[in-house]
């Protein structure tokens, strides 16, 4: 029988995403409700093995669900990838009553928490936090639309200036290893080509596409481009390869960075932040763990913590053939 939860402990890691303080309000006041202790772990991994804690209570959360960042701060943490770390970061854990964690992140999160629990036989649950949208078991991870719509409100000020100039612009989007914010900003957007690393499009097919968009009477065109894309060394190589091979266009090109980290969530992430807290809380409770608490088919579902990270978010293939369709 499992050991009775009176105590659970939350921390966010990774980048940072909008919704995460959403997260953290919906944990806090759902561990109230049930009459559990709710204690917040700063600085992620790095405040576990420092033992950065504090108690949270509902009215510690005010305020928060409209505010981008986390609360609880995130951070790198070198020493908790040691066994001496970890030991350290369980016996906190153990010192303050602390009988299960969540953890508010992306896979590599995920990982950390599925080695201290296989380890120290502590109870962990997975909350998706991260713009990239590259965690599989669910559809939506939380920060994914917010970033979204910062993209698109970027791109349509780009295209003002785009079209005032004639200008072809590169803007590169996050997406390291996934090109999920690049594929829906774009299609969102109305960028004339999508750049993502799921599917090499080649330096010639790009060439010939913006030919084309040129024959057909654009006198501007915006290219979105997902950071991991491989083209080129970055953004900027591609850019002036199309300048030198098409000069006709004025090429700019325009990185849009951290920014797509913040600002206020949208609804949407607020909704899903507090759905999928409320849910990893009550999976807690309920004597389950190891889980990933994810989006599937508007329904909220578990998925197995090391599921979660093995596998991986493939990219919308009805979301490319949209793409080929309405761009020309």
């Amino acid at each position: 029988m499992s050991k009775a939860i009176k105590k659970i402990g939350v921390l966010t890691s990774g980048g940072d995403a909008p919704g995460m303080n959403a997260a953290i309000r919906a944990i806090v006041r759902t561990c109230s409700f049930h009459d559990v202790m709710c204690v917040g772990i700063f600085r992620g991994f790095q405040g576990l093995v420092e033992g950065d804690f504090e108690v949270l209570g509902p009215r510690d959360v005010n305020y928060i669900i409209n505010k981008g960042g986390t609360i609880l701060k995130t951070a790198r943490s070198v020493a908790f990838r040691s066994e001496e770390g970890r030991k350290t970061a369980y016996e906190n854990l153990k010192n303050a009553g602390i009988d299960a964690l969540i953890v508010i992140g992306g896979d590599g999160s995920f990982t950390g928490a599925m080695i201290l629990s296989k380890e120290y036989d502590i109870p962990v649950m997975g909350i998706p936090g991260t713009i990239d949208n590259d965690i599989h078991g669910t559809s939506h991870t939380i920060g994914f639309d917010t970033a979204l719509n910062t993209v698109v409100d970027a791109v349509d000020k780009i295209r003002d200036t785009a079209s005032s100039h004639k200008r072809l612009f590169f803007v590169e989007v996050m997406g390291r290893d996934a090109g999920h914010i690049a594929l829906n900003a774009g299609i969102g957007a109305g960028a004339e080509e999508i750049l993502i690393p799921e599917e090499n499009m080649g330096m010639e097919r790009l060439l010939e596409s913006l030919k084309k968009s040129k024959k057909s009477g654009k006198s501007s065109s915006i290219v979105i481009v997902a950071e991991g894309e491989k083209l080129g060394k970055n953004v900027f190589e591609i850019g002036e390869y199309v300048e030198t091979n098409l000069p006709e266009y004025e090429v700019r090109v325009s990185v849009l960075g951290h920014m797509q980290r913040g600002g206020a969530p949208s609804c949407f992430d607020r909704v899903l932040a507090s759905r999928l807290s409320v849910k990893a809380v009550e999976t807690l409770l309920a004597g389950e763990r190891n889980y990933m608490v994810g989006l599937i088919n508007d329904q909220v579902a578990l998925t197995p913590l090391e599921q979660a990270v093995k596998g991986h978010s493939p990219i919308d293939q009805e979301l490319l053939r949209v793409s080929d369709i309405i761009t020309i």
